[in-house]
């Protein structure tokens, strides 16, 4: 059997007049308003703002960054974990000269598997010094996505917790009025509340 219309409760119930409607129903009512707001307006913006920031910051890695090729100064040897995964990169000495002719060595990223003396590409800053490749716009823009969704996420938390945080409040405030009313009319039947 199905519940009757009487027992199922409109969704604005509290913006409806009614004797039983309290002022924390109404303010609670007004916080699922603005936090539903926020959510509608402010997630999408925070989503956008923080995939745009991640495509510009690997945008600008993708500027600062140049390739140079190197010799291997040592070989890379293939290295796997527990005699299973393969690890296809691995940390090797190398040399290469910089745009104003002097050599340098360091220890960059190299492809494993290579042996001493073979030529590779490495990557280095503006001032000339070993770094990571930087990502492809293809990988930036996956990390982009889900920095958007990300920070649209936080959003969307912060504002249910905001809400639950109120709630809790309100519900408080209810439960005190609620059994100052008790006892109110407990004295008027002659009884007074625990």
């Amino acid at each position: 059997m199905g519940s009757s219309a009487a027992g199922r409760r409109s969704p604005l119930w509290r913006w409806r007049r009614n004797p039983l409607r309290r002022r924390e129903d109404v303010w609670e009512a007004w916080i699922l308003l603005v936090a539903w707001f926020v959510v509608v307006v402010a997630g999408p913006v925070a989503g956008v703002l923080g995939a745009q920031a991640t495509v510009d910051r690997h945008a600008q890695r993708r500027v600062e960054r140049h390739p140079v090729t190197a010799t291997l100064l040592g070989d890379s040897p293939r290295r796997t974990v527990n005699g299973e995964i393969t690890i296809e990169r691995v940390t090797a000495p190398v040399r290469w000269t910089a745009a104003d002719g002097t050599s340098h060595t360091g220890s960059a990223q190299v492809d494993a598997g290579r042996k001493a003396g073979e030529r590779v590409v490495v990557w280095l800053d503006q001032k000339d010094r070993l770094t990571g490749e930087p990502q492809t716009p293809g990988d930036a823009n996956v990390e982009a996505a889900f920095m958007g969704a990300a920070s649209f996420g936080a959003v969307a938390v912060a504002a249910a917790a905001g809400v639950h945080g109120a709630r809790l409040a309100l519900d408080r405030r209810r439960s005190r009025a609620w059994d100052a009313e008790w006892r109110r009319l407990g004295s008027q039947w002659g009884r007074t509340a625990d």
